[in-house]
């Protein structure tokens, strides 16, 4: 059964600093551990000031319609949705990204694969095309292109919900005339398959595939389980279900001389290695995530090693 924490109401009136000791208090009450962080971005949401006019003014009082914004995100948050969700939105590699339901939230262990990639291809001097399976907000590939201005991506994902929210996300960040986002299952949405013999279509493929066990899901943290989508989670009985298909579908797109960047679990770096190895890739490169473990891993064909 799901706890009930009832939420004391913040009176309109309430200078801002004891609103958001009442709200830290409330938080910390119901085992929240960043309690204070919490509470300090749902009152600068709630009442559209940012943590220097909070720290400026700590006394101003806030109107009956942030008060009543405050209640609503704390309840939401006591229930356990995740701060970000209640925004509906979360920085990632220092740009902003609409969520949805169907979007798993960003995190910044993520951020390991972006860089990883970058860094594989930024010896590579032709303008690089970039696929991007299963791409939820599009956060990934759209901060590639950020960062790589004679790129072009197209990003593929099951659902329909998060293709629209990453096309929202790719024209707020004005990268939209670079970007290209379809509904498929993997590459399978794709028609630029080559003809045997003839170069494929992409110089990078990114991935950050489901890759929890299925039997571990409903063991995560509640703002997991509870709020990201699980199809975007459930990697299949080991957490290895998707690679691959992912493999396949890389060996059949990729140009010459291109890499498949994956992310995965944080005890999966040799497990995936191994099936990729079985697929004809060789390994190229890996980044750690905040914690140091091996988070994301390059690959090419083996036959384009000396690439």
């Amino acid at each position: 059964m799901t706890p009930h924490f009832p939420v004391a109401s913040i009176p309109p009136g309430t200078g801002r600093d004891a609103a958001l000791r009442m709200a830290r208090r409330m938080l910390a009450q119901a085992g929240i551990g960043e309690a204070a962080l919490d509470a300090r971005i749902l009152l600068c949401e709630a009442a559209a000031c940012d943590a220097t006019s909070l720290a400026r003014d700590p006394d101003h009082p806030l109107d009956a319609a942030a008060a009543s914004r405050l209640d609503g995100f704390l309840g939401r948050r006591l229930a356990g949705e995740p701060v970000f969700r209640i925004l509906g939105r979360r920085e990632f590699w220092g740009l902003p990204f609409k969520l949805a339901p169907e979007t798993l939230e960003p995190r910044p262990d993520t951020e390991a694969l972006v860089a990883l990639a970058l860094r594989q291809r930024a010896s590579r001097r032709r303008a690089a095309r970039i696929l991007d399976l299963g791409t939820g907000s599009g956060c990934i590939l759209l901060a590639l292109l950020a960062e790589r201005a004679d790129a072009f991506g197209v990003g593929l994902d099951w659902s329909e919900e998060a293709v629209r929210t990453a096309r929202d996300n790719a024209r707020s960040l004005a990268l939209a005339q670079r970007a290209a986002f379809l509904v498929g299952d993997w590459a399978r949405a794709l028609a630029c398959a080559s003809p045997r013999g003839q170069e494929a279509g992409f110089d990078l493929i990114v991935s950050n595939p489901p890759y929890i066990p299925a039997r571990e899901i409903a063991g995560l943290a509640r703002e997991v389980s509870g709020y990201d989508p699980h199809r975007a989670l459930d990697g299949g009985p080991d957490g290895l279900s998707p690679y691959g298909p992912i493999a396949a579908s890389a060996l059949r797109l990729l140009r010459p001389g291109g890499v498949l960047a994956l992310e995965h679990g944080h005890d999966q770096a040799d497990a995936v290695q191994a099936i990729l190895r079985a697929r004809g890739f060789e390994p190229c490169g890996c980044e750690r995530d905040l914690g140091g473990v091996i988070r994301a891993q390059t690959f090419t064909r083996e036959s384009e090693i000396a690439l």
